[in-house]
């Protein structure tokens, strides 16, 4: 959670951190500040609100100078004001720092600090960082930040600068930083986006890093001041990439670059001639009794696609559990056990702990994750990496369809390893993923597009919504409902459609808009025996069908049409349809659909 850009070199810092922090937003928006080093003191400005009032303020009100840090909020402790916006300054203004994450043991610090006579500002945890290194500071800041990080509990990424120093100090727990490396210059940000537009040449700290940052370049060592050897990678993906290229809103221009990044996802992984999936995965797939897939939100939703997946195919137990809850509930976990943990940005803390948990008991991992150089590809014993380029919308997009075909390939790599899946399935499979690109262009194709915006449009003003979907489709139902309320903020449930009639038939009147996922299945004739259960109820359905499915339209008010695919990697092509369907639902009634309220991106914090 939060964004955070540091800067120094020779160009003027407020450019550099204001850039950067617009490639962050999406990590949090409830309040922006920056504090800019001019040689004789440290000017901070910060603002509550978007970026662009913190921008409003600096148009009348320049900084001049060429180090800087900067920050983008999204609130845990302390409400969304301009007192407990970020950077925060000791009481003279010399020390200046910036935090993510939570310092869980702040108040016990906070009350020690206030007792020996230091004043707080702010509600914030954070505060209690930049007093702790002002109290342990002796001319050395380097060493003044690691004694006040030794005496703290939690997770954090800091970066500190001081009045009396040309450099910047940073350092690490869970909380994701990458540097930048330029020429005669030197760059600091949670996340790539930030700095694409300067460098491509990055350094991705690790857990217990801390850095320091002067004109000269960088030095890395752990929090006991032992020097440490990280890589400069070369980062591939330009700076373009994470621009809305000519679409409204970034979750448009995701939605559209899904056939590329299911391209990416796929290529170079399918031999069409075996029937077999190539994942340069060193884990020995017979040697696992039960799978445990672990993740928070629309990759739990991938997950439980997976789950089917993976069950069909290689005829392995699977679970799947909400991360957030996985360590508290003394999961089963043995050396026979795969955990699989899902996440697009693999700093997901929820997450990243339950990693940790299942490590401790001595279950392998494999992490099906998006972004190169996080914490839990650090941490993992392997990492199915599913390419589909930076994701700025916070609502995810190419990287839940990326993470079901992720699954799918998985799936067959296990069946085909195990011998549950014979060549001739495999191939047929094999031939179904490939086709996969070329169906999710064609349910982009204007007229499907046009469809789907009509029927959002007519329904738009919908207290609540039900999505229903079986079998492999039952959690695109539920993908389906969690879009609809990230970004339109109309109340949505999903069910198993079978067991609508178990309880939430109740709720089916006149006015409920009821999405069915209906399209080519082994179980549709089953779907439409729900669906009449809910015209007998008068509820208005919506029903997507697979192209040519004439017959079953008479039983929707409202259809639309998506391409037909084998069933098991349909979910990946009804995903789109629902995707749009929000999108369209949230633009109608005036939502920013790429900042939901209350939500961002990248989930840091417990």
């Amino acid at each position: 959670m939060c964004g955070i850009v540091g800067y120094i070199g020779p160009r003027q810092a407020q450019e550099v951190l204001i850039s950067g922090l617009a490639k962050l937003e999406y990590r949090g928006y409830d309040s922006a500040g920056i504090a800019i080093h001019d040689g004789a003191q440290i000017d901070v400005k910060k603002k509550a609100g978007k970026l662009e009032n913190l921008s409003t303020l600096l148009d009348g009100q320049p900084m001049s100078g060429s180090l800087g840090i900067g920050h983008t909020r999204w609130a845990t402790h302390g409400l969304p004001n301009d007192t407990n916006a970020h950077p925060h300054a000791t009481e003279d203004g010399r020390i200046v720092i910036i935090h993510n994450g939570i310092i869980e043991n702040y108040l016990t610090l906070k009350e020690g600090l206030m007792s020996r006579g230091h004043q707080f500002k702010s509600e914030t945890d954070s505060e209690v960082l930049a007093h702790l290194i002002e109290e342990a500071y002796a001319g050395n800041l380097e060493e003044a930040v690691r004694a006040a990080l030794a005496q703290v509990r939690g997770a954090y990424g800091i970066v500190v600068t001081h009045v009396d120093h040309r450099g910047i100090v940073a350092a690490r727990t869970v909380s994701p930083l990458v540097m930048g490396v330029g020429e005669g210059e030197m760059f600091l940000a949670s996340d790539v986006p930030a700095l694409l537009a300067y460098t491509r040449n990055m350094v991705f700290l690790h857990d217990g890093d801390m850095v320091v940052l002067n004109d000269d370049g960088f030095r890395v060592m752990d929090l006991a001041g032992n020097p440490q050897q990280r890589t400069i990678e070369h980062i591939e993906w330009d700076a373009e990439a994470a621009e809305k290229g000519g679409f409204d809103t970034y979750m448009l221009k995701e939605i559209y670059e899904q056939p590329q990044a299911l391209t990416n996802t796929l290529i170079g992984r399918l031999h069409d001639e075996t029937g077999e999936v190539n994942l340069d995965i060193n884990l020995d797939p017979g040697s696992f009794k039960r799978i445990s897939i672990i993740a928070c939100g629309t990759a739990f939703y991938a997950g439980l696609v997976g789950e089917y997946l993976i069950e069909q195919l290689a005829r392995i137990p699977v679970e799947v559990d909400v991360a957030s809850e996985y360590r508290y509930r003394d999961p089963l976990v043995s050396e026979n056990t795969l955990a699989i943990v899902v996440s697009q940005s693999g700093e997901t803390i929820d997450t990243l702990e339950a990693l940790r948990e299942a490590k401790k008991f001595g279950a392998k991992t494999l992490g099906v994750i998006n972004a190169k150089g996080s914490s839990m590809t650090r941490e993992l014993d392997d990492t199915l990496y599913i390419h589909a380029g930076p994701e700025i919308g916070v609502a995810s997009t190419k990287a839940y369809t990326s993470m079901v075909s992720a699954f799918l390939m998985l799936a067959l790599w296990l069946g085909r390893a195990r011998g549950t899946l014979s060549e001739e399935q495999g191939a047929e499979l094999l031939k179904a993923a490939r086709e996969l690109p070329r169906l999710v262009e064609e349910a982009l194709a204007p007229e499907r597009v046009a469809r789907i915006k009509e029927v959002a449009e007519k329904y738009a003003t919908a207290r609540d919504y039900l999505f229903l979907g079986r079998g492999v489709n039952s959690p695109t139902a539920y993908e389906g409902a969690l879009k609809l309320k990230e970004i339109s903020y109309i109340h949505a449930e999903a069910y198993a459609a079978g067991e609508m009639k178990h309880g939430p038939i109740a709720l089916i009147d006149e006015n409920l808009p009821v999405a069915v996922i209906a399209t080519e299945s082994r179980l549709l004739e089953k779907t439409i025996s729900n669906v009449q259960e809910v015209r007998a109820r008068a509820g208005k359905v919506i029903l997507f069908l697979s192209d040519g499915d004439t017959e079953n339209a008479r039983h929707g008010d409202d259809v639309i049409y998506v391409p037909r695919a084998h069933e098991m990697v349909s979910p990946v092509v009804n995903a789109v349809a629902m995707q749009l369907l929000a999108y369209f639902t949230a633009t109608a009634l005036g939502k920013d659909v790429d900042k939901p309220r209350n939500l961002a991106k990248s989930v840091t914090v417990e």
